[in-house]
């Protein structure tokens, strides 16, 4: 029988119980890390989202779009 894994609850276990310090190290070392983060990442920001006000959700999607205006997108493919 096929074991079926939630992702979001994954990473809930993985993350539960750690301090801050320990959460930002995986924040901090997850940026510009290896791509398999970017799940964890999405999850732990969906989580921060759903309890975040209205006006800090804007506030934070101000804070993206300034920043994404300012980037200029690379390659979507590597060289190997």
């Amino acid at each position: 029988m096929p074991v079926t894994i939630d992702l979001r609850q994954a990473i809930l276990h993985k993350v539960h119980g750690q301090s801050e310090e320990q959460l930002k190290e995986m924040i901090v070392g997850s940026i510009d890390g290896p791509e398999a983060a970017l799940p964890g990442l999405g999850a732990v920001f969906e989580m921060m989202w759903k309890d975040l006000s209205n006006a800090k959700q804007d506030h934070l999607v101000a804070l993206l779009h300034h920043h994404l205006e300012k980037e200029t997108p690379g390659s979507i493919t590597s060289e190997d």
